[in-house]
């Protein structure tokens, strides 16, 4: 691995487990300009591809999950920890389906479930995009079964 500021090498100063147990977390710091950074190594399940709503086919990318929920998250409380480790359950239960291709769909109810749990104001910021409301009226349908669960 290289210095992300100089481009030197680096070295591994402490490892751990992180995301239950799904990623190694690595401290590392640079050789040369003794700059600290942290990394993350995680499995990337080859294969795994996501069919979209228009019939196309793309392989899964954990970074557009992760862009989708931070969007969500946005000016919400949570500390990076808490984020990955939401990112990390619904991914794990993207993974839990156990086949070659998922749709974008299951992975939005995958998601939209997670965040019912762990935030209200994220769950509702992604099922607008995610369900696609037109209204205030769709907005206000989402709140009363949100109110109605509780």
């Amino acid at each position: 691995m290289h210095c992300l500021v100089c481009q030197s090498a680096t070295k591994v100063i402490n490892s751990r487990t992180a995301d239950q147990e799904r990623a190694i977390k690595r401290r590392r710091v640079c050789v040369a300009c003794s700059r600290r950074f942290t990394t993350y190594e995680r499995v990337e399940l080859v294969g795994l591809r996501v069919v979209k709503r228009n019939k196309s086919r793309e392989p899964y990318v954990r970074h557009k999950l992760e862009v989708g929920i931070r969007k969500a998250l946005e000016k919400r409380p949570y500390t990076e920890p808490q984020i990955q480790k939401l990112i990390g359950a619904i991914e794990g239960d993207i993974f839990n389906i156990e086949k070659d291709t998922v749709s974008s769909e299951q992975i939005g109810h995958i998601v939209l479930s997670h965040l019912q749990e762990f935030d209200k104001v994220a769950y509702l910021r992604f099922a607008s995009v995610y369900r696609k409301f037109g209204s205030t009226k769709a907005f206000e349908k989402e709140i009363q079964k949100l109110e109605k669960k509780k």
